[in-house]
């Protein structure tokens, strides 16, 4: 029987995705929004998300934000870059 290496798994997904938090309590700024009973975390909470669009540089937390709300709520979760997405993709 072949042995099983502890980080078959996870070398296969990058440094940067493994490291990213979870959840609200673990991501880092935005205490304007999702601080305890600031408006965006009362909204993931109750679970009466709508769509957003967030907007800002790179690495600045867009899609870990994104990604937690999904996880959290009944969200679909569906990632668009407008760098490599044009607007074929995202019609379809």
């Amino acid at each position: 029987m072949e042995q099983q290496s502890l980080f078959e798994n996870i070398l296969n997904e990058p440094l940067a995705s493994r490291m990213r938090p979870r959840t609200l309590e673990e991501f880092v700024g935005q205490q304007h929004l999702i601080g305890e009973n600031k408006i965006l975390r009362k909204i993931i909470e109750s679970d009466h998300v709508s769509s957003m669009i967030f907007w800002g540089p790179p690495g600045v937390g867009k899609t870990t934000l994104a990604k937690i709300i999904a996880t959290q709520t009944e969200s679909e979760f569906i990632t668009f870059s407008a760098v490599t997405a044009g607007i074929k993709e995202i019609k379809k």
